[in-house]
């Protein structure tokens, strides 16, 4: 299933993609999708879809699958060829970051660069996945288990403040740096999220091509690793870390900038696509 969440007069609802049409599934059942999957959970999706009313999938307004995961955390360093164009050595464990939840947009939602604080934003495509039942300690070999599915992520990167902390989370968490979509993936629908294609484009000029199966430490050894300190709870999305192509590699840097278009395609996930402007001011 592609499972989405959209807008409505009465405000987001959740629907799975059914070729050319949303079934509106917020009737059966209420909440959001991160609620759904710590009440229900996904079987009670596919149970309600073929029934559910019929909007038209083209004149829908997409948002973000997650509005405000529970956690928003990403990987760093983990692509080879990443940490060579950064000058950076290998991570020996893995290293992490929180993204936090109030920087969540969804496809076609623009991305601000804050011109009064900094120029220097950077776009990072990732492959992500969101947790679907809370969990803890859970070992590699069953960690695929605690998934419900898979989505884009945009680890969008304000560079310099970025650089002034060793944490990453003030570079990594501006409002309207964590673009994710364009819908919820269930996991039966990738077979290995591991042999995927990776590609990002910025105004139709290729800057990323990679695949997941370059990432040094696996998806299911990122959940063993989360979960031995901490709960991982439904919604919670993980972002698995970015390819090589970054703009701050380029020579001379290639910053993002107001009227540039962001998009990233993932094999079996589908595309996500943010315009860019200029930060608007703040009331």
């Amino acid at each position: 299933m592609k499972i989405v969440t959209f807008a409505t007069s009465e405000g987001p609802h959740v629907g799975v993609v059914d070729d050319d049409t949303i079934r509106d599934v917020s009737a059966a059942l209420p909440g959001d999708l991160a609620a759904i999957l710590a009440g229900p959970g996904l079987a009670a999706v596919a149970a309600a879809a073929p029934d559910a009313p019929a909007v038209a999938l083209a004149g829908a307004t997409l948002l973000a699958p997650i509005a405000r995961p529970p956690k928003f955390l990403a990987i760093g360093m983990n692509y080879r060829d990443h940490i060579a164009e950064t000058g950076r050595e290998g991570p020996k464990v893995q290293f992490w970051f929180n993204k936090q939840s109030t920087c969540v947009i969804g496809p076609g939602a623009p991305i601000n660069v804050p011109g009064a604080y900094s120029t220097q934003v950077d776009y990072e495509g990732e492959l992500g996945f969101v947790i679907g039942r809370r969990c803890r300690r859970v070992t590699a070999d069953r960690a695929r288990e605690v998934v419900a599915g898979w989505l884009i992520v945009n680890d969008v990167s304000v560079r310099d403040w970025q650089r002034r902390s060793p944490s990453f989370t003030m570079g990594k968490s501006w409002d309207t740096h964590g673009p994710i979509g364009p819908w919820l993936v269930t996991d039966d629908e990738i077979a290995d999220p591991h042999d995927l294609r990776l590609r990002t484009w910025v105004n139709g000029d290729l800057r990323q091509d990679g695949r997941t199966s370059e990432l040094i430490f696996n998806c299911w050894e990122m959940i063993e690793h989360l979960s031995t300190a901490f709960t991982l709870e439904p919604g919670d999305v993980i972002s698995t870390g970015t390819p090589a192509g970054v703009g701050a590699a380029r020579t001379p840097p290639a910053w993002l900038v107001a009227g540039d278009v962001v998009r990233i395609e993932i094999d079996g996930i589908g595309a996500l696509e943010n315009p860019v402007i200029d930060e608007p001011p703040t009331a």
